[in-house]
């Protein structure tokens, strides 16, 4: 296997190569790692959720009721009661007439694509939608055709140019990406998708529990919930539970059910974590406050970088500081851990090559007297 000690070696080299950080504790916007502690910027436990009373008492009381596994898929005998209740509130948060419940992001957008779309469809797919899109559309083995980030103008060029060729298309986007922080146009996409008869597919992952009134996501905070074909999720991020959704018409998940192999042939998610999941809905209602501040605090972080002249792009919780090389992201990541702020640098393939940065992501715990320590004392004398 000498091959696979060349290409480590390679990774080595080129500041690319990844490692797995342990942690010994998480909670509260901090986390323990090698028996030190520090401001945790890399976590998306947006809303600080994942520690809340209510969910681990939701979690602990599903155990003891339906046991520690499902141990068998929904087609099966795992099948539980609770995963009607919680795909009758995701429907409901989402505005949708069905929901699916899936183990994993990856495993939902790997799967419906695959489902839903072949060979004779087109699917026109953001540049910078997630890994777990595109890895979804390969595998569909449909035309995949990816636009320029949030470009309309390109957009509606390969709309124009190839729609007509192909039996169906698909228009696909993430509402918050992931690694840019930044929404897109979203109702000049409709508008396309409308004018060339397309279906449309959101990837909420990052939206969810923090925008549009009920925390339901961009979709709903821009009044376009009805405009949109399916509507995926994620519990593991702002909801602080773990698992996956999708949200669209009955006749929608009834097909998904019957052909979607990475929900058909998967154990369920286990008692607890359906539980979790919805006592985390029901802390969207109960607690509101955790969105509006997270809100906050990302605009104060945004008014500190312009304070010391940094700018980046977006302005929701993910904030990103693109420094270009990956030697230099991984020394600012270094000089942030010595100062006691985890902040892990992203780096090629992840982004395209000479777009490395550090991504820092923003949750309810982080205190503004810690935001601007970071930004106006340890960042600013790092990057001078």
């Amino acid at each position: 296997m000498e091959w696979i000690k060349k290409f480590l070696d390679k990774q080595k080299e080129n500041d690319l190569l990844r490692a797995l950080n342990t942690a010994s504790h998480r909670q509260g916007g901090k986390i323990h790692i090698n028996g030190k502690e520090y401001f945790d910027f890399s976590s998306n436990d947006y809303l600080g959720l994942s520690s809340h009373p209510k969910i681990i008492a939701a979690a602990r009381h599903a155990t003891e009721k339906y046991g520690n596994s499902a141990s068998a898929s929904r087609l099966l005998s795992g099948n539980l009661e609770i995963n009607h209740v919680l795909e009758a509130k995701v429907a409901a948060l989402k505005g949708k007439e069905s929901a699916l419940i899936f183990n994993s992001g990856y495993q939902a957008n790997s799967g419906i694509f695959k489902s839903l779309f072949s060979k004779e469809d087109a699917i026109f797919s953001d540049r910078h939608n997630h890994a777990s899109i595109i890895d979804g559309i390969l595998l569909s083995g449909a035309q995949l055709f990816r636009f320029h980030h949030n470009d309309m103008g390109h957009l509606k060029m390969l709309l124009k140019k190839y729609r007509h060729k192909y039996r169906r298309a698909l228009v696909v986007t993430e509402t918050i990406f992931s690694m840019d922080g930044d929404r897109p146009p979203l109702s000049e996409i409709v508008e396309l998708k409308n004018k060339f008869n397309c279906q449309l597919i959101v990837d909420e992952a990052h939206a969810t529990g923090i925008f549009g009134k009920n925390g339901a996501g961009v979709a709903e905070d821009e009044g376009l919930t009805h405009e949109i074909d399916i509507i995926m999720g994620t519990f593991g991020k702002a909801l602080g539970s773990f698992g996956a959704y999708v949200a669209a018409s009955k006749t929608i998940t009834d097909y998904l059910i019957n052909t979607c192999r990475s929900f058909i042939y998967s154990t369920a998610l286990p008692p607890a974590i359906i539980a979790a999941n919805i006592a985390s809905l029901e802390l969207l209602k109960e607690e509101p406050h955790r969105r509006k501040k997270l809100c906050e605090k990302s605009r104060l972080f945004h008014k500190y970088l312009e304070s010391i002249s940094l700018k980046t792009k977006g302005n929701s919780q993910i904030i990103p500081l693109i420094v270009g090389e990956s030697k230099k992201a991984v020394a600012l990541s270094q000089q942030l851990e010595a100062a006691g702020f985890f902040v892990l640098p992203i780096r090629p393939p992840t982004v395209p090559q000479g777009q490395a940065r550090l991504r820092f992501s923003l949750t309810f715990d982080h205190s503004e007297e810690i935001i601007e320590k970071l930004i106006k004392e340890v960042l600013q004398s790092c990057l001078i």
